[in-house]
């Protein structure tokens, strides 16, 4: 079940939202918090049942090792050292079995030339971002840094369903005493309009920008070869750039608005990212939860102030190499890392030296390493990203002369009129107009935003029949 369909918009959203109102209404506060739990775990297993029961041995497992570190006193380092290693093993383990098993198989097979054959292992849905949850969790017991939360409020801040598929990756410290509050546990009529508002425009994102070109970007990468046409490669590319803002902070601004509605304030999750004139500002813009973990939990273990072999840049490095990975089980998402962690090395020793481009060519720069980046993300093999490199610069083409080359040009724009409009209102929205975070803290309930946000709505749901998974959910 994903946002973006009848059976979540007509059935299961007022279901739940209804029944925990109803439930609070007559201040049966913890039976509407269990309830929230039921609906929320029903959510997950209609995405990965054969998952389920793993999902919860894996959140009540990690429940009883971080509250154990939470109740062990100061001097009790040794036994809150092996609790804490046995919960990275198990959270690790277990996202490394359904992660990357066949990729270790693979690699093993190519080093020792066996042939031991591929598990073609199903990824559960959310793993890779429900897992960053519970490290943050058992990493901040084991530092004193959470209170001794009841099962309820754990299991709230781990399966409540707007962030737990694909996130924003929530923290503790920010969730629980949002549920705890009895201020929020009343029906916020504001908040729910302001709330509507942002999944109207998450859903926008999401039905009528993202999927159609997604679509569109994918059929040309699955048929990648040699000799591409320029026009085909480049425009492909920025398309399936663009597609993946709008897929992935389409679906932030889903669970953000479902938040609202239930009195619960997610992190924002993009602010602009193709606006950012360095890789710096790109990911502090970009899934900006994720940089927070990475930074909390990745950088900050790593990064030590006058050491040389844990400087900034080795940090920073061994960051985006860890971002790279968790992305994927493939060699592209680890280089894809390894370029990120360069352009922000680069983008970092510029501003330490006082070197600055002017904007008319620090912007440029940052989007065109975007697209060239997200052409290896997307990519299914290094060849596939060579092919698609070596298009963009087939000027051949488009023909000998200038006359050839303005009729292939010409041609081109006749049979991609439809989605080449859809490309210029994406990168029209990206560039020009208020992001979503900006329209939330603007937000007035009248009837305009009603209308706006109805209108959306509309025509969402006249085209939810031709609904594509979100990108995120491979990952």
């Amino acid at each position: 079940m994903i946002f973006s369909t009848y059976q979540f918009i007509f059935a299961f959203l007022p279901v739940t939202f209804f029944g925990y109102f109803i439930l609070n209404r007559f201040q049966l506060f913890s039976v509407s918090k269990i309830w929230l739990v039921v609906c929320s775990l029903y959510f997950y297993a209609q995405g990965s049942p054969d998952f389920f029961v793993f999902f919860l041995a894996s959140i009540t497992g990690n429940y009883i090792i971080g509250s154990s570190m939470a109740r062990m006193e100061g001097n009790q380092t040794i036994q809150k050292k092996l609790l804490l290693a046995v919960g990275l093993a198990g959270n690790i383990g277990l996202l490394g079995y359904y992660k990357y098993t066949d990729f270790f198989i693979e690699n093993f097979n190519l080093l020792t030339g066996s042939d031991y054959a591929l598990k073609h292992i199903v990824l559960p849905i959310g793993i890779s971002f429900f897992t960053f949850q519970l490290i943050a969790f058992l990493v901040d017991s084991y530092r004193g840094e959470t209170k001794q939360y009841d099962l309820v409020n754990y299991l709230l801040f781990i399966t409540f369903f707007p962030q737990l598929i694909v996130g924003p990756i929530i923290h503790h410290g920010e969730i629980v005493p949002q549920f705890e509050n009895r201020a929020n546990l009343k029906i916020n009529y504001d908040n729910v309009a302001k709330g509507l508002f942002l999944f109207s425009i998450g859903c926008a994102k999401k039905i009528l920008l993202a999927d159609p070109m997604t679509t569109s970007a994918q059929s040309f990468f699955n048929q990648v070869g040699p000799n591409l046409d320029i026009l085909e490669s480049w425009f492909a590319s920025i398309q399936y750039t663009v597609s993946y803002y709008f897929d992935l902070s389409g679906y932030a601004d889903m669970a953000i608005g479902l938040g609202w509605m239930f009195n619960i304030c997610i992190p924002q999750n993009f602010d602009s990212p193709y606006k950012a004139r360095n890789f710096q500002d790109y990911w502090r813009r970009w899934h900006m939860t994720l940089s927070r973990f990475l930074s909390n939990y990745i950088f900050r273990s790593v990064y030590r102030k006058d050491c040389k072999w844990r400087n900034y840049y080795i940090a920073t490095m061994v960051t985006f190499l860890v971002s790279g990975f968790w992305h994927g089980a493939g060699w592209t998402f680890v280089v894809w890392g390894i370029v990120n962690g360069f352009f922000v090395c680069t983008a970092s020793w510029m501003k330490r030296k006082n070197l600055k481009f002017p904007f008319w060519v620090s912007f440029p720069l940052t989007v065109l390493g975007v697209i060239l980046a997200r052409v290896l993300f997307v990519s299914g093999t290094f060849t596939d990203a060579w092919n698609v490199y070596c298009g963009m610069f087939n000027f051949s083409s488009l023909g000998a002369t200038l006359r050839e080359a303005l009729s292939s040009v010409w041609s081109f724009i006749k049979w991609h009129k439809s989605s080449g409009l859809r490309l210029v209102i994406g990168i029209v929205i990206c560039w020009f107009l208020p992001n979503s975070k900006t329209m939330t803290e603007k937000f007035k309930t009248n009837l305009w935003t009603a209308l706006y946000a109805g209108l959306l709505l509309l025509l969402c749901v006249v085209q939810m029949n031709k609904v594509v998974q979100f990108l995120y959910f491979q990952f």
